[in-house]
């Protein structure tokens, strides 16, 4: 995964092959922000002032600048995978959305 930290904020880094740079996006925003750069020191440099900018204007303008998350959100999946999950869970004993939260939890920590 190309994701890029700084001062606790992270970004998708991806290369822009029609510009010849590297391009950034900030995530978690309630914008958007974004920066280019030829290699990680420069891009580190635009993504510190890309993100400045950002939020001074959110300042500026009375605006959260972080996207708030409720912690919940619909998942479709096959209906055996379904019925699997359950009685994976059912044996645990756990409700689906432990052991589907104890399972993701996993996937993005490890």
């Amino acid at each position: 995964m190309n994701i890029m930290e700084l001062d606790g904020y992270r970004a998708k880094i991806e290369y822009d092959s029609e510009l010849d740079l590297f391009r950034g996006e900030i995530l978690g925003l309630n914008g958007s922000a974004d920066f280019y750069g030829k290699s990680p020191a420069s891009l580190r440099k635009e993504f510190r002032e890309s993100l400045r900018v950002y939020l001074e204007v959110c300042e500026e303008k009375g605006i959260n600048p972080l996207k708030e998350y409720s912690g919940k959100f619909n998942l479709r999946i096959p209906p055996n995978l379904h019925k699997e999950i359950a009685a994976r869970a059912i044996a645990e004993d756990k409700s689906i959305n432990q052991w589907v939260s104890e399972k993701l939890e996993k996937s993005v920590d490890g």
